[in-house]
This record gives C-alpha cells, structure tokens and sequence, in this order.
C-alpha cells in the first residue's frame, strides 16, 4: 500500500479533550505538565478548552463542545493536517449522546497515524517520549488512493 510522509515539528499541535466526567483528570494532568506543554500549541473542545486555558495561563484553541461538533471539527482538523497529536480522557464506562463522533474521531486518527492517548498512563508515556522534542516522520498509509479506487470501481 503506497504511503506518505508527513513531519510533524517538533512543535506539536495537541488536541485536548475530556468527558465530564474525565475533566478532573485532565485538569491535574495538564498541570502536572504545564512546562512540556508550554512548547507545544494547544486546542481543545469547548468547555475543556476554558478550562485548561484558565488553569494552564496559556493560550488554548477552542473549539465547538464535543456533543454539539467540537470532535468532529479535531477529527477534520487531524484530516487537514492541522493536529499532531490527541489527548482524549474518554470515559468508557457513561454512555455519551455524541458517542458516534467520537469513534469517528478515533478513526481519523487512526487513518492518519496520529498518535491518541486515551488515558493519563498513555499520555504520559507519550509526552515523556523523546519524540515529543523532535521533528518526526508521520507515516501515513494510502488509505485516500485506496478508498478512490474502490469508489471508481
């Protein structure tokens, strides 16, 4: 399957979002690491997004609250190439009314091999990566001349 390279700065483009439940989280976790994410730029979904930018002191990207767009506007972002890197504390055990948008985001992501943390084990992990200080080349499958071809067939 052809591929594409695409290099993600060492200046990430983070996405930030959290279930109510998961805010709390996030919060702490985000404070935790204020100095790494200080060096990166920051967006999130709606109220998350307030949240962050008052208890970090920086500025954060907001956009739309998750149930009312917000995750299908990072999923289109990630498929722009305008997000590097996802942090979602999703709650897995309340069921979510926008649940759909936010598998469909979790597939973008996937298709265009963003890296996703879905807990603050994996975002630490990721964050701490040596990675996270470099240029990076981002793999991305073809899967777009793939689903081309399948259509014209």
């Amino acid at each position: 399957m052809p591929y594409e390279v695409i290099h993600m700065e060492a200046r990430k483009r983070i996405a930030l979002i959290a279930h109510d439940n998961c805010k709390t989280d996030l919060l702490e976790w985000a404070r935790f690491n204020r100095g790494t994410l200080a060096d990166h730029d920051l967006c999130a979904t709606g109220h998350t997004g307030a949240l962050l930018a008052d208890e970090l002191g920086f500025e954060v990207k907001r956009y739309l609250s998750g149930p009312l767009g917000g995750d299908q506007q990072i999923g289109a972002a990630i498929a722009d190439g305008r997000i590097d890197f996802v942090i979602f504390f999703w709650d897995p055990l309340e069921p979510q009314p926008h649940d759909v948008d936010v598998k469909a985001l979790l597939r973008v992501a996937v298709v265009h091999n963003v890296p996703v943390a879905c807990n603050r084990a994996t975002a630490d992990f990721l964050l701490s990566s040596p990675l996270m200080a470099e240029r990076y080349p981002r793999i991305v499958q073809g899967y777009v001349d793939r689903a081309a071809s399948l259509h014209s067939a």
